[in-house]
């Protein structure tokens, strides 16, 4: 059954709008034969598709942002190079570029910014990946609070700035080195952590895999952690988190 088929049969009154609703969230993606765009994500899921750029041709990126772009909705590319990030605003210059997250978007829609995440960072080195996870939720709606360079090697300034977690529904805490920042900001809240490694640190940091390691084997409780660097992935499920408190009431069954 095909959209036009679909829209017959609500106004006949075949089928009732609800049903409709589930129909179209099957609906097949867009071809573009180098990549194939998953147009109804929103319908399915709430947020639209990301666009991951690292390892991306240039002539495909800009042809996927120039298809999401031509629907006049908000578009997100995450790990873009400063490269990338040139040639696509050269060919669509409504696309903005953050350097700082490696963030590539393009805002047609101003999307209300509603209840609190803290990201926090273990030190300075990590801002990048953090800034990627809250740009992330920012891109989706979520009101973020920065809380940088509060890392174990100096607890004071953590303790020094609790009031910062007044409010938050999640937690978002970003380190490199051994990775115990998460685990003792999950022993100070009430809300769930998310804790995101980095690949900040020494040779015995095996890339991120101490701190990764470090954040899975954590005795606090309300840890859930994400990929090595994976600040992205760390700001949609905060914003899912957000989302749901905001709302405060359960799906319909």
């Amino acid at each position: 059954m095909d959209v036009n088929e679909i829209l017959e049969n609500v106004r006949s009154g075949q089928i009732k709008i609800e049903e409709a609703e589930e129909l179209l969230k099957k609906l097949p993606y867009e071809d573009l034969d180098y990549a194939k765009i998953d147009q109804h994500r929103k319908l399915r899921q709430g947020f639209e598709e990301v666009i991951y750029c690292q390892g991306k041709e240039l002539e495909h990126l800009i042809g996927i942002c120039r298809r999401m772009a031509g629907e006049r909705i908000n578009v997100l590319a995450t790990r873009a190079s400063a490269e990338q990030a040139e040639s696509v605003m050269k060919e669509l210059p409504d696309f903005q570029y953050d350097p700082a997250s490696r963030i590539l978007k393009a805002i047609y829609h101003e999307t209300p910014q509603v209840g609190k995440i803290v990201v926090c960072t273990g030190g300075t080195a990590d801002i990048p990946v953090a800034e990627e996870a809250a740009s992330t939720a920012e891109f989706f709606g979520t009101r973020v609070t920065r809380l940088f360079d509060v890392g174990v090697a100096g607890i004071h300034r953590l303790l020094n700035n609790m009031d910062v977690f007044e409010y938050a529904n999640c937690v978002i805490a970003v380190a490199g080195m051994e990775g115990a920042l998460p685990g003792v900001v999950a022993g100070l809240v009430d809300v769930p952590v998310i804790a995101v490694p980095t690949s900040v640190g020494y040779g015995a940091n095996f890339g991120g895999l101490s701190a990764l390691l470090t954040m899975i084997n954590s005795c606090s409780n309300g840890i859930t952690v994400v990929n090595i660097d994976n600040g992205y992935g760390a700001g949609y499920v905060a914003t899912q988190i957000n989302r749901l408190a905001v709302n405060g009431h359960e799906k319909n069954r």
